[in-house]
Parts: C-alpha cells; structure tokens; sequence
C-alpha cells in the first residue's frame, strides 16, 4: 500500500462568540496517500473550506494533528509553516490572481517570494505555460484571459514551488460544464505525469466521479463517510451518501419494493432490463435511471419498483445474481 503524505487525526476547529463555542470540525480522521485523488464533498456549510485552511494551516486547528510527510503542521512555528507551504500548491474557485501581472509574471510570483533568481523564474514559468497548453497567452493579463485560461494559469502558478500536493478548493465552481471537464482532465493528467497528490474540494459528486479515486463525505463538520468513489458508489452506507449517490427526486416517491440494480463495464450498453423482464416473465416500472463516467468507466444505475409478488421478487433476484447484476433493496431511501 502506498504511504500517507497527509494524516488527520482527531482534528477540530471550533469558534468562539459570546457566550458560545460552535465546532465548525470536530473528530475529523483521514488519511490521504501520495499519488491519490482525493475528494472531500459535502453541501454549503458542511465544513469543506475550514478544513481546507486546516491542512494547509491558514487556520490553526483548536485541537488534533494534521500530519504531513511525518510533521506535525499544527506544531510548525511561522518560519518553518512558510517553508513547508511550499510543498503545497492551492488553487480557488475565484483563480486570485494579481490582475496587474501578467501570467508569466503571476506564475513567478511565487518563485519570488522563495528567493529564486529572475531568469530561473521566467524559465519555469514558460515550462509551466506549456503543461497547461498557454505558451500563447505568457505576456496577457488576467482580464484578457477566459476563465479556463485563467484557471490554467492559477494551475500552473501552484506548481511552480514544485509542490508534493494540489488543495483545489471548488476550483470549477465558476466554469461552464465543458471548461469544467478541460480542467478535471488536466488535474488528472497533472497527477498521472507528475505524481502530484491532489485534494478535490467539491459540492458536486459529477466532479468526485470523473476524476478522483477516493472520496470523504463531510456533513456537519464531521466525516459521515469514507471509501473508494466506487465503493461509496455502490454501497453507500450513510444517509449523506445516499443523498448524493441518489437523487433527491426518490425521497417522495412511495418506498414500497423498490430495488436498486448497479451495472458496469459491457452490462452497461446490454438490455438489462429487457432480457429480466423476458426470462423471468414480470413487468417490472423503472422509477430512475442514469449512467455515469466513473474514473473512465461507465457505471448505471436504477430504481426498479418489483411486482408486489414474493415469488416473482424471488425469480427476479435470483435471476440478477445468476448474471453477477446488483440488486438490492432501497429500505432506507
């Protein structure tokens, strides 16, 4: 198994008003391995951006470890803090960059504050521009550049430290779905090329799905769940993950007999459903279906309402487990 870049243990951050503390984290434990994918979801308010600040220690945790490469960050005085942060690159849905440089110079501000020669700067900047395909756009500012263009910048800004890890915080919340998909696949090729860890902040499980490998839900401010994505995919086991795993629309329909069936691979283009309703001679009502692009791999699903007759139900299950199909009841919907 490969070994821990980053280990969270027992982590809270917990704020103070008046009279009051709130826990904007609490008993937080994960373990993120190098060359992962890593996505941490959850909805507004869940806890997704304090945590964020917490691994990279832009907020200092009230309690608990985040361990990288065997440091303690949370014990790391300011001068060796700012030392390790060059070790982690950090991209934001807003891009932050300083619109009156240009993206050659945006991507060597960093190189600057590390005390890097200018020439040595410019030069990998350059080599930066032509990994994120802007060779073409090194001398434009920020306001002549799209948001795509100006993501690839913040990108390749994040790597010029040579970072061990990326933290992409709703990096493409701001983009259109096909800019979107441009920037997951040039995270993933970043990743494969480079061997860069990369953290996934997201509200959006399409995001989880397309490029990460493994997946932490957040609620509450406290992990509801961990796992591969395929796992959580297929077998969600907490209420959090059912809500994102399966859509809202199911929550009123009636509960009686309804089954989820998960396919992949061929059975994903084979008619399913056609040749159950044919071998085991019972109409069945699809309720919900859909298929998804997981990890490059197509995963369907869908919501079957079964006839209310025990014995075709049986026929119908075993006839699901003859064929390796999944089947199972959605009691908890």
């Amino acid at each position: 198994m490969t070994e821990a870049i980053i280990q969270i243990q027992d982590l809270e951050k917990r704020f103070r008003s008046k009279n009051t503390e709130v826990y904007a984290l609490q008993g937080i434990n994960l373990t993120i391995r190098k060359g992962d994918i890593f996505g941490i979801i959850g909805k507004s308010g869940a806890g997704k951006s304090t945590l964020v600040r917490c691994i990279n220690m832009l907020e200092r945790p009230t309690g608990g470890s985040v361990m990288f490469e065997g440091r303690d960050m949370c014990r790391l005085g300011s001068r060796d803090l700012q030392i390790a942060r060059r070790s982690m690159g950090m991209i934001f849905q807003q891009f932050n960059l300083l619109m009156q440089r240009t993206a050659e110079e945006n991507i060597c501000f960093p190189l600057e504050l590390a005390g890097v020669k200018k020439d040595a700067a410019r030069e990998r900047a350059r080599e930066l521009l032509e990994l994120v395909n802007l060779s073409d756009r090194a001398q434009y500012y920020p306001s002549q550049l799209s948001g795509g263009q100006k993501q690839r910048v913040a990108i390749a800004r994040a790597l010029a430290t040579r970072p061990k890890y990326l933290l992409c915080d709703e990096a493409t919340s701001a983009l259109d779905p096909a800019t979107t998909e441009s920037i997951l696949s040039l995270i993933k090729d970043i990743n494969r090329r480079l061997g860069i860890t990369a953290i996934i902040i997201t509200h959006e499980m399409s995001v989880i799905e397309k490029i990460c490998n493994q997946v932490a839900i957040i609620s509450h401010g406290r992990i509801a769940e961990t796992g591969s994505v395929e796992e959580v995919f297929f077998h969600p086991q907490t209420e959090e993950a059912r809500q994102l795993v399966i859509p809202e629309a199911l929550q009123d329909m009636p509960h009686s007999r309804l089954y989820r069936i998960i396919f992949n691979g061929r059975s994903s283009f084979e008619p399913v459903i056609s040749n159950l309703v044919l071998e085991c001679g019972a109409p069945v009502n699809i309720m919900f279906a859909d298929t998804r692009d997981i990890g490059g791999t197509a995963f369907g699903q869908m919501v079957l309402q079964l006839p209310d007759n025990e014995e075709v139900v049986r026929r119908i299950l075993a006839y699901a487990d003859s064929k390796g199909l999944m089947l199972e009841e959605m009691k908890n919907v």
